[in-house]
């Protein structure tokens, strides 16, 4: 019932800054937690960072806190991530998902739709 398409990687240097976009198709956008995700070759896709349907409260990986924002705008069935700092450890595929009857979670299986993926690459 949605569709997710993220948007706005690219090649950066560390100390860089970058903001991802997740454009949502679908009336029910507002009703699903969103989340972000990362996958670097050879590794598990990994959690990132989540927020709540109406934006409330989000949750970040301890490896990001401090650095990324997650963030979203309902009206324009968008989801935002903002990423600051950024470091080479940061370079992987990162991904948008949406999960339905969760207020906000980091497992990667409560997530039912996904974006396709968009590359960030942090260069030293």
């Amino acid at each position: 019932q949605v569709q997710l398409i993220e948007s706005g990687g690219g090649l950066v240097q560390a100390g860089d800054s970058l903001r991802l976009s997740c454009a949502a198709s679908g009336r029910t956008f507002s009703s699903y937690a969103m989340g972000w995700f990362r996958q670097a070759p050879g590794k598990e896709r990994e959690f990132v960072a989540a927020i709540s349907w109406n934006g409330g409260r989000t949750l970040y990986a301890d490896s990001v806190k401090g650095r990324f924002t997650i963030s979203r705008d309902n009206a324009k069935n968008t989801v935002y991530l903002q990423m600051n700092s950024l470091k080479p450890e940061d370079t992987a595929v990162y991904y948008c998902a949406g999960a339905m009857g969760v207020l906000e979670t980091r497992l990667l299986s409560r997530y039912q739709y996904w974006g396709q993926g968009t590359q960030v690459t942090v260069s030293s």
